[in-house]
């Protein structure tokens, strides 16, 4: 069979495959720092090379920010079309000192690919590329036809792929989107997510005094922002880790009991978080699993906090200001403005007198939620069996793609959110890794995924 040429190649120019991806990785393009910009773009044109070397149309768009790379196979009217989406932009590697190995100088040891970019995204995307790869020089005809729209400001948050696709929806017009930035559940168990988390993150800026004061002389005679931001904060959660943000939790959309049963049977543990995080313990809202916290009830975070002296020794000052970074998870049926609006509105209600409170909204992202029983869904979970060797199962991600939102709205397609890396991956922290295996059995996904499709 066919299949079985392209599954034989995949298999022979496996250690080949895996040179290219070190290859890839070594390009450090960090799109939130601006010293990287011409490695960014190098980047993208690695990729694009990539893929016009397999036969397909490429463009680079260029923009005010990151180029997009846009390719796409010979399209023909009587085969379905499989939009893939993915990023070649990284995150910053600080703090590098906890780091095993320079972060753009790949190593493979323990079964393991490290590097920045090697779970998220480029490892990912590089499967569906080599799969793409193994029908071409086999001489196997598409059983579908693909594009490819990659991008280079995921990292950043940059506008690049929403104006593209609110633009273009004629030109990225698909049966279905695959977008492989997620997770399997485990080492030993694949699995498709079906649904993401949205997210609404805000900004408190306090202002008091003209200047720094000295804490002596003026010390009890004017409102000390370091004081009230930290006032702010503990009126955002209350002991049982629920929300005070009124209306917070009036759109939430509670999970059915199929979905508890199933979040269930996975026999999550917090002894698992606690190996995964190194927190001491577990704790969220209360009523809920520590499952169903991550994947379907809605969180409020601080993510950073500055005022005033962080230096060595002592400085003994009243600051002149004061900031917070706060963000919120949502899940489906919470809207961002919304949240936002009651966000701000509650901060402002709750601010100590004597400073001036500024509340600005960042950015959002929705929330998203997939049928479990589409044709799609179904074929991406045959190629997940086949690709992997064992039994998925259905899963929810904590975390957000926001251009999966704008992919549903302007395209009318269904999303298979089809991830290959691990939970454990460290995505955004020191040592970020990709199992090898996970790479390889990715590449037989997609390219079983290809002849699914085609049937579904």
């Amino acid at each position: 069979m066919s299949i079985d040429r392209v599954l034989s190649y995949l298999g022979e120019h496996q250690p080949r495959h895996l040179d290219q991806l070190c290859d890839w990785l070594r390009i450090p393009s960090v799109s939130s720092e601006s010293q990287y910009d011409a490695d960014t773009a190098r980047a993208a044109a690695f990729v694009a090379d990539e893929l016009r070397e397999l036969g397909l149309s490429v463009e680079i768009i260029e923009g005010e920010g990151h180029p997009l790379v846009y390719a796409e196979s010979e399209q023909r009217p009587d085969r379905k079309t499989l939009l893939f989406y993915g990023h070649y932009d990284v995150q910053p590697v600080d703090p590098l000192e906890l780091w095993d190995s320079p972060p753009f100088e790949p190593v493979i040891k323990d079964g393991k690919i490290f590097a920045r970019g090697a779970s998220d995204d480029k490892g990912q995307v590089y499967c569906h590329i080599k799969a793409l790869e193994a029908y071409v020089k086999q001489g196997v005809e598409l059983p579908v036809n693909v594009k490819f729209i990659i991008e280079g400001e995921e990292e950043c948050g940059g506008p690049a792929v929403y104006d593209y696709t609110e633009a273009n929806p004629e030109k990225l017009a698909c049966d279905a989107i695959v977008v492989s930035d997620t997770t399997v559940y485990n080492e030993e168990t694949p699995a498709v997510c079906y649904s993401l988390k949205g997210l609404c993150y805000m900004e408190i800026r306090l202002s008091g005094p003209g200047m720094d004061l000295h804490s002596g002389s003026y010390g009890g005679t004017v409102q000390n922002p370091g004081n009230a931001i930290a006032e702010i904060i503990a009126k955002l959660k209350d002991a049982d880790g629920r929300c005070l943000v009124p209306g917070f939790y009036d759109d939430v959309l509670d999970v059915d009991d199929d979905e508890r049963a199933a979040f269930a049977s996975l026999k999550y543990t917090d002894d698992v978080l606690k190996k995964e995080t190194g927190a001491p313990e577990a704790f969220g809202e209360a009523g809920y699993t520590t499952l169903e916290r991550m994947w379907a009830r809605p969180t409020c975070d601080v993510n950073g906090i500055a005022s005033g002296y962080g230096g060595d020794g002592a400085k003994t000052i009243v600051p002149a200001k004061a900031m917070a970074k706060v963000s919120m998870r949502l899940v489906p049926n919470q809207d961002g403005d919304k949240i936002a609006a009651a966000f701000k509105a509650y901060v402002e209600s709750i601010c100590p007198p004597g400073v001036e409170c500024e509340v600005e909204n960042l950015h959002n992202a929705a929330p998203v939620l997939v049928p479990r029983d589409s044709d799609l869904m179904q074929a991406g979970m045959k190629a997940l069996e086949a690709g992997f060797g064992a039994k998925p199962v259905f899963i929810r991600e904590g975390g957000s793609i926001p251009i999966v939102g704008t992919f549903q709205d302007c395209l009318k397609s269904p999303v298979l959110l089809l991830g290959y890396g691990l939970s454990t991956d460290n995505i955004h922290s020191p040592n970020e890794k990709f199992h090898v295996e996970n790479f390889v059995n990715g590449c037989r996904t997609t390219a079983l995924l290809l002849e699914e499709a085609s049937r579904a």
